[in-house]
């Protein structure tokens, strides 16, 4: 990629991380749902994940955290995925997605080796992703286990948009199909996130 969109882009997401943040996150295609999120300067991160009708409340940091699934007490995030946990299904997912998630920042700054060209118009850099990097972000970056599931025909975008030298919008575009159990599934997913408050956001972390 070339340098100067590349560095432009890793100080925006540098400023974001060190002033906090909130965003709002739409996944769109395959599975439907929206997300609410919170970064603080020392790397707390809050989601409010929606499904259906239904709300997970989360908390993150580094690779810890607790998770308060509907109708349940908070877990830490080492219980929903431990081994020893007998509950099957959504929450085991869950637990696995949760312990790759990256905050917009944080895979802002991760991107330059999963993109092609790094191209820039005004304030929009966009690029195609690498078959590898499309497959990477298809599996939320691998999983652990001898289930992973294969994934052909990988590819995708990335769209940021910046405004005052911070992130404002990130979309990015995921196509491939993913081999589970024998099946194969064609994926087409759009996710957009829409960044505001940095530097005027606050968590307040519940007692429990």
């Amino acid at each position: 990629a070339d340098s100067g969109p590349k560095d432009d882009l890793i100080a925006a997401a540098k400023k974001m991380a060190q002033q906090g943040y909130s965003w709002r996150m739409t996944l769109e295609g395959n599975f439907s749902n929206t997300s609410e999120g919170k970064a603080d300067k020392d790397g707390l991160v809050q989601l409010t994940l929606t499904f259906n009708d239904t709300t997970t409340q989360v908390f993150l940091k580094g690779k810890k955290g607790a998770v308060k699934l509907p109708e349940q007490d908070w877990q830490s995030l080492a219980e929903l995925t431990s081994p020893d946990n007998t509950q099957r299904g959504p929450g085991r997912f869950m637990g696995r997605m949760l312990s790759n998630y990256k905050a917009p920042a944080a895979q802002v700054a991760e991107l330059f080796d999963k993109i092609k060209e790094l191209n820039k118009d005004g304030d929009v850099y966009s690029a195609d992703l690498t078959e590898a990097g499309a497959k990477s972000l298809l599996t939320m970056g691998g999983r652990r286990g001898g289930n992973a599931p294969e994934v052909s025909n990988a590819k995708g975008s990335v769209r940021i948009s910046l405004k005052d030298g911070l992130v404002s919008k990130f979309e990015l575009r995921l196509q491939g199909t993913m081999t589970i159990n024998g099946e194969d599934r064609d994926i087409n997913n759009t996710v957009t996130v829409e960044v505001r408050d940095v530097g005027k956001t606050n968590l307040e972390v519940p007692e429990a």
